[in-house]
């Protein structure tokens, strides 16, 4: 196989993104829209009229930045991203949501979607008070759940008729990751629900 700039997809760099990806990240995103619309709530067209400067918006350099962006990157293209977006309601500052999830077809099946996820989690641990990771998988998408699952994600519903694609209904599964646990230790009461943090 022929890998773009001749670089396997093991030789990425995972890192936190600044405004200066700004296109690349919009460019991969509506790609990602476009070809798995089943994936993600937003679409194309919804994302595709927003000025680059929301884009650029979501890559704030700021340490204490409500949205941040991961990507991998290899030489100058970008492969993969994910996104972690946290609350900053008192009541719910212990929780953060991973969101946009993507990895270029050029790369895909190399574990690129596991160290971004890694990435993120890694730094929601980091940042106090986390406690704990969601996010939702559309239902029947098992790759990507399996993935999460790999991470530590477990699990706790599904809501049905959750988005419309093309006149059909789907239901999106919700998954949390407890960050008090290393990736596999959850027993059966961690699933239940987190323990005092």
């Amino acid at each position: 196989m022929i890998f773009m700039n001749g670089d396997p997809p093991t030789a990425a760099t995972v890192q936190r993104l600044g405004p200066a990806w700004a296109s690349a990240y919009r460019t991969l995103m509506l790609q990602a829209y476009s070809l798995h619309p089943e994936a993600f709530t937003s679409s194309a067209e919804e994302r595709g009229a927003l000025p680059l400067s929301w884009w650029a918006s979501r890559l704030s350099a700021d340490e204490r930045a409500d949205e941040v962006v991961f990507g991998a990157v290899l030489q100058d293209a970008l492969a993969g991203v994910v996104g972690l977006s946290f609350e900053s309601r008192d009541k719910v500052r212990h929780k953060a949501t991973l969101f946009g999830m993507a990895v270029g077809s050029p790369w895909r099946r190399h574990g690129i979607g596991g160290r971004l996820v890694a990435a993120a989690l890694a730094h929601a641990r980091a940042r106090p008070p986390t406690r704990l990771v969601q996010l939702t998988v559309t239902e029947g998408n098992d790759g990507a759940r399996s993935l999460y699952e790999r991470a530590g994600f477990l699990a706790f519903g599904v809501e049905p008729c959750a988005m419309q694609v093309g006149g059909r209904f789907l239901g999106k599964v919700h998954m949390w990751c407890d960050l008090g646990l290393p990736a596999g230790a959850m027993d059966d009461n961690a699933r239940r629900s987190p323990g005092p943090p």
